[in-house]
């Protein structure tokens, strides 16, 4: 038997509407350690992204590493694989591999040769021992792959061709590998990528390309992979009856993450075959509110569901729900945000966006097939044309007379200023 943990798209470093998420992260990596003590897997692995950003800060690095010591002294016989995904810098992540390697645990943040000019398939295979004490599992333990990455093909799509191409290179030398010495081992495949039909986040998921151009089908994994442990898609999701899985990430990473839960997944393989799945859910460790909980609502109404935000129990900053706010405007208020801050002066709760949305707009979102707005002379369109064209737009009323004045003493003034 051999039991593995599947996680992905950590994220440590995240700054969140300028709020740190170390707390978060802490929470889950000391839980993570809590899963590892219970269930005891033979592995752990992560397939990408385990930064936001190619240049961390210091406590996320310090987070990482410190996690990976820790479970180390754990568990001493627990394999660690490590690959990168597309936040990560791969160069960087890798660095000390050659030291952490001594610990049994792998860091593959290129897929590349030292030249540059192959992939270096032996380092990609990482044997996995099991219950055995013998090779009941091949990783093929592939970052996320750019387009100088991958082999050259002649196709419509080169990069995406090259990506398939390399995991069925990477899956013949794996094969090989596995006739050769422990034809029993399940083969397991790490990816980083957007796979066709997978549901996406778009406020936190960073685009590989505009559009779906970077999305690779099923076919990009060979159909004796007992498994494939993906990242990058930050909802779990499987596919080919749990063949194909994302892990998810196991904090939300931006408001619209906040309504599903996050997990890791742990697998069991017997004779080179997955035997079962089972999700381990994630503690949600900080609130993510948002007001009103569903739609927009004009101020006066935010204003007033705000007050129940002052029965929160007060807490560090660190600890504090964060706050988004919908507002059906109704016209330009410069006040808007000052009365929110002044209405959440005695809440505990730290404010991330305020995002705004007027009702022309919100029947446009509810109906797109909504005739485009007509095009405009542009021979006789005056600055407050202009004005109340987008006014009766946005607001489906006309501009205020003092808004209209206040225009032209502007233009006033600029003419005086010529």
């Amino acid at each position: 038997m051999l039991k593995i943990l599947h996680t992905a798209d950590w994220h440590l470093g995240q700054s969140f509407h300028g709020f740190s998420r170390d707390t978060e992260h802490a929470a889950f990596l000391d839980w993570l350690l809590q899963q590892l003590q219970q269930h005891r897997p033979h592995a752990l692995l992560l397939a990408g992204d385990v930064f936001d950003t190619i240049h961390p800060p210091a406590t996320a690095q310090k987070l990482f590493y410190s996690f990976l010591a820790r479970a180390r002294a754990q568990q001493p016989e627990l394999q660690l694989v490590v690959t990168a995904g597309n936040h990560d810098a791969g160069s960087r992540l890798e660095a000390p591999a050659r030291l952490l390697e001594t610990f049994d645990i792998r860091i593959l943040g290129t897929p590349l040769n030292a030249d540059g000019t192959e992939l270096d398939l032996p380092r990609l295979l990482v044997p996995l021992m099991g219950d055995s004490g013998g090779t009941e599992g091949i990783v093929i333990a592939m970052p996320f792959l750019r387009p100088a990455d991958v082999p050259q093909v002649a196709a419509d799509d080169p990069w995406l061709a090259g990506i398939r191409e390399a995991y069925h290179q990477a899956t013949a030398a794996a094969r090989q590998l596995k006739d050769s010495t422990a034809p029993q081992s399940a083969l397991i495949a790490i990816g980083h990528c957007h796979l066709l039909g997978g549901q996406e986040t778009s406020e936190s998921e960073r685009r590989l390309i505009v559009g779906h151009a970077e999305a690779i089908g099923l076919d990009t994994f060979p159909a004796d992979l007992a498994y494939v442990a993906l990242g990058h898609l930050h909802r779990a999701q499987s596919f080919e009856q749990g063949r194909i899985r994302y892990s998810g990430s196991p904090i939300p990473l931006s408001f619209t993450e906040s309504a599903y839960q996050h997990q890791v997944l742990l697998l069991e393989f017997s004779e080179g075959q997955l035997q079962s799945t089972q999700s381990l859910t994630v503690p949600r460790t900080i609130p993510l509110l948002t007001v009103p909980e569903r739609g927009f609502a004009p101020l006066p109404q935010v204003l007033q569901q705000l007050e129940s935000l002052r029965n929160l129990p007060a807490l560090p900053l660190e600890r504090q729900p964060f706050l988004r706010i919908n507002v059906l405007a109704t016209g330009p208020d410069p006040t808007r945000r000052q009365q929110i801050e002044q209405a959440l002066q005695h809440c505990s709760v730290r404010l991330c966006p305020i995002q705004s949305q007027t009702a022309v707009e919100q029947q446009a979102a509810d109906s797109p097939e909504t005739d485009a707005a007509p095009t405009a002379d542009l021979s006789v369109l005056t600055p407050a044309n202009v004005l109340t064209r987008e006014y009766q737009r946005l607001y489906a009323a006309d501009p205020p007379a003092e808004l209209l004045q206040a225009l032209h003493e502007i233009l006033q003034q600029e003419e005086l200023s010529v």
